[in-house]
């Protein structure tokens, strides 16, 4: 992984980034009405049922083709949302042979969205991708030159960092409001998905389904991490699921990973497919604090999940309680990556979702499963632009 110093990494991808940033604000800069992109979906399985209805709800998108290797899934999705008789295709070399688009949204199994995510940027197309990006550092990393050197964008999930309690919690850390930080924690699991197998197979696994929640979450707060220690395990070697039946779990359904950031800072991350919750996806009446950050003279706690939060308990005072914050979510979703990045497209203005930090991600779970296998400390070479908020926290 220690293919360039850190110097040499910062220098070239700040370079590579503001070079991308002139080309998209020349190519989007008409200085007329904000332009549409034309958007195809690759995958419709039971994520594309989330992101399909938050795409049309913007007027700056417009769907254009449908494609998954089940055609029938892509027929039926038709009709299911009003799509009319636009193209559906059953591979993605007849997608980026058919209907022009601008962006393809990456939803399928994640095994092969490295390889999906390349063939469009060949293609001349910008993309987003559910989680992962790639399956390998390495690879991630090539994607994003391969876009830098054709003028095109790829950008990675989750979207946590969209989120106003980010955003709030971001401006508390950036205004020292808990003081000098020392620990953070972040967690999530369930009972595991029962509908696929590719989650427990070589190239799935608790860390890039899960654990990339709060990894996305915490390297925002924190600051990108210098180091990586890990313990990952499979509790449950066997599951039975939907379209595969008995299978054998291949990858982590159970890992703990610790985090080494600058100024002493050390964060935590568990996440696992054996964690009882009742709650599962359904983030309403969440109660759990999913992340915690600690300082001297403060702490706060996200109440929920960080992908669909309930809001920020700040407690910094001896004499008085803790006080509940930003209750509202604003219209913040999940799902709202490829709308967002879709709406950067058409106007020119970058968005804080920012592919380098997916990299970064990407390279902790690696290292993480590097870490496990050799009981060693992993030091990391890649980074992303830090802070992420840089206006003022006034709401505390």
């Amino acid at each position: 992984m220690k293919t360039l110093s850190r110097q040499q990494f910062l220098s070239y991808t700040a370079s590579a980034g503001a070079a991308m940033l002139l080309s998209s604000l020349e190519g989007f800069a008409t200085g007329g009405p904000a332009k549409k992109i034309r958007v195809a979906i690759i995958g419709c399985g039971s994520v594309s049922n989330r992101y399909i209805p938050h795409l049309q709800g913007s007027s700056q998108v417009e769907i254009v083709a449908l494609c998954d290797i089940r055609r029938e899934r892509a027929v039926k999705h038709l009709e299911t949302y009003n799509l009319g008789k636009m193209p559906v295709y059953g591979s993605v070399d007849e997608l980026l042979a058919g209907v022009p688009f601008d962006m393809m949204v990456t939803l399928t199994d994640m095994q092969v969205h490295g390889e999906l995510n390349k063939k469009a940027l060949l293609a001349g197309r910008h993309v987003w991708s559910e989680k992962p990006m790639a399956n390998t550092y390495a690879e991630g990393k090539a994607l994003y030159d391969l876009a830098g050197s054709k003028g095109l964008k790829i950008w990675g999930a989750p979207a946590v960092v969209n989120s106003p309690q980010f955003e709030f919690m971001a401006g508390l850390v950036r205004d020292g409001k808990l003081g000098r930080i020392a620990s953070a924690h972040g967690q999530y699991g369930h009972t595991g998905p029962g509908w696929s197998g590719f989650f427990y197979e070589k190239g799935g696994g608790s860390m890039p389904d899960l654990g990339v929640y709060n990894m996305a979450t915490l390297t925002g707060l924190l600051g990108p991490a210098r180091a990586v220690m890990a313990m990952t395990s499979i509790v449950n070697p066997e599951r039975t699921v939907d379209d595969k039946g008995k299978i054998k779990v291949e990858a982590e359904d159970n890992a703990h990973i610790l985090l080494e950031h600058d100024k002493g800072v050390i964060s935590h991350i568990m996440c696992g497919f054996n964690y009882f919750d009742p709650h599962g996806h359904e983030a309403g009446a969440q109660s759990l604090h999913s992340i915690q950050v600690f300082g001297d003279q403060g702490n706060m706690r996200l109440v929920g999940y960080d992908w669909e939060s309930n809001g920020v308990y700040l407690d910094n005072s001896w004499t008085e309680p803790p006080v509940l914050h930003v209750k509202d979510s604003k219209g913040y979703q999940w799902q709202e990556g490829a709308t967002k990045v879709a709406g950067a497209l058409a106007t020119g203005v970058s968005p804080r979702i920012n592919a380098l930090h997916a990299l970064h991600v990407l390279e902790i779970i690696e290292a993480a499963r590097a870490s496990s296998d050799t009981g060693r400390k992993i030091q990391l070479e890649s980074s992303f632009p830090w802070p992420m908020i840089t206006v003022t926290n006034k709401q505390a």
